[in-house]
């Protein structure tokens, strides 16, 4: 049994994906764009990762009937009734292909997952 190749860029694992999930995912990469501008775009453990100040903030995967999204926020707070439909697993959201993507949240998602990201490095710079 051979494993699955590790596909070079984004653009590469769209082409492998069905039509549904290629266009999910490309909805999903342009709301990653728009909330962080400059996102840096590369393939982690083996699906399409966005990166921002060198920290992943979000990886996106195409399944048979929805899109896995890591890591999903804590289910608290915030983002806790907005991601209650969506949760899956600890730390992953899975959003139905049959649905539309929840643009609005993913781009609040990212926003959040950069804040997080920059807090923490200011505080480790403190120290």
């Amino acid at each position: 049994m051979s494993a699955k190749p590790v596909p070079a860029n984004i653009d590469a694992y769209l082409a492998g994906c069905p039509p549904q999930a290629q266009m999910a995912l490309a909805q999903i990469r342009q709301a990653v764009r728009e909330a962080a501008p400059g996102v840096e775009e590369k393939i982690s453990y083996k699906m399409p990762a966005f990166f921002v100040d060198g920290h992943a903030v979000l990886h996106a995967g195409a399944y048979k009937q929805h899109i896995g999204v890591y890591p999903a926020p804590a289910a608290e707070g915030a983002f806790a009734a907005a991601v209650a439909r969506y949760g899956a697993h600890r730390s992953t959201l899975q959003f139905p292909l049959d649905e539309p993507m929840p643009l609005g949240l993913i781009r609040r998602l990212v926003r959040a997952r950069v804040r997080e990201n920059r807090a923490r490095d200011k505080a480790k710079a403190k120290k």
